[in-house]
C-alpha cells in the first residue's frame, strides 16, 4: 500500500482567521493564511504534515491588489502555507511553532 502525506486545506473568512490569529498568536487581527503544523503518523500509516486555513475576504482584496483573480490568490495562499508545513519560515519566525502569515 501506498503511503501518502495529508495537508487539510480550509477557505475560511476574516472572523475565523481572526479568532485564531488571537488564540495562537495574541493577535486582534485577521491574515491571509495560517499553517498549522501536525507532523504525525496516523493510524492508517499515512503522515499528517498539517493545516493550511486560506482567509478567502483577505484573498479577495489580495487578489485585485496584485491584479490575480481570486482563485489565482488562493492558489498562491495554499503554496505560501505549504511552504510553511515544509519548513520555510519568515525571518524572525519560530520554526517549531504554528505559523501565522
Amino acid at each position: 500500500m501506498n503511503k501518502r502525506t495529508v495537508v487539510n486545506i480550509t477557505i475560511s473568512d476574516d472572523a475565523e482567521i481572526a479568532k485564531l490569529n488571537k488564540e495562537y498568536f495574541d493577535r486582534d487581527f485577521p491574515t491571509d493564511v495560517l499553517s498549522f503544523n501536525i507532523d504525525q503518523v496516523l493510524e492508517d500509516g499515512n503522515f499528517y504534515l498539517g493545516d493550511i486555513m486560506i482567509n478567502k475576504d483577505q484573498a479577495g482584496r489580495q487578489a485585485s491588489e496584485y491584479g490575480n483573480t481570486l482563485e489565482q490568490e488562493i492558489s498562491e495562499l495554499v503554496a505560501h502555507g505549504m511552504l510553511h508545513l515544509l519548513g520555510v519560515h519568515h525571518e524572525g519566525d519560530d520554526e517549531h511553532s504554528v505559523h501565522g502569515v
